[in-house]
């Protein structure tokens, strides 16, 4: 053992007999400690985002409130009013639709690159006021246009335009005062 060992571990003057510790500390285990706390973490995150996103089985409705952002109007968006229901079966008119006034947040969900901004540039030219695209992280069965409360016949509508044929309430964190589109890769 070197001479610089025997002072690390024996106390000054005992050059034999049992060796004591010091009481030096080590770092490591604290920073190994928090290292594994935030992976333990990560992998919780992890787990959660890649479970199934049946909005049956696992999502909770968005709440009821509903905030649309204000949009210059253009002058070419047209104003189409959803087909008529039966009105003996409701008792109430059609609400008229304008596609300029609504808010459209387009998502890809699968492996097809550029299919969100294609999709939200196919649909500015249908008059709807697209906010953003982006690639949506999840499993979402078919393409789907979710909407908020109250925006049911905009959705309806707006699935038509794009031609997309499943049309659903949003769960969260879907925002309620906007359509949101997940694309998967049966549209095109």
């Amino acid at each position: 053992m070197s001479p610089r060992a025997q002072r690390l571990t024996r106390p000054a003057g005992r050059e034999s007999g049992p060796r004591h510790r010091d009481e030096r500390g080590v770092v490591l285990p604290t920073r190994l400690m928090v290292f594994s706390i935030s992976l333990v973490a990560l992998a919780g995150l992890t787990f959660i985002a890649t479970q199934s996103d049946d909005p049956a089985k696992t999502a909770t409705p968005v709440g009821s409130t509903t905030t649309v952002e204000e949009s210059t109007p253009s002058p070419s968006a047209p104003v189409t009013s959803v087909p008529p229901m039966n009105p003996s079966m409701t008792g109430k008119a059609t609400p008229q639709v304008r596609r300029d006034k609504l808010l459209v947040a387009i998502f890809n969900n699968s492996n097809i690159q550029g299919l969100a901004g294609k999709t939200g540039t196919r649909a500015e030219r249908a008059g709807w006021t697209v906010v953003g695209t982006d690639n949506w992280y999840g499993t979402v069965d078919t393409s789907t246009v979710y909407y908020g409360p109250k925006l049911k016949a905009a959705a309806e509508l707006l699935a038509k335009d794009l031609s997309i044929t499943r049309v659903k309430p949003s769960v969260a964190p879907m925002r309620p005062d906007r359509l949101t589109v997940i694309l998967t890769a049966d549209y095109s």
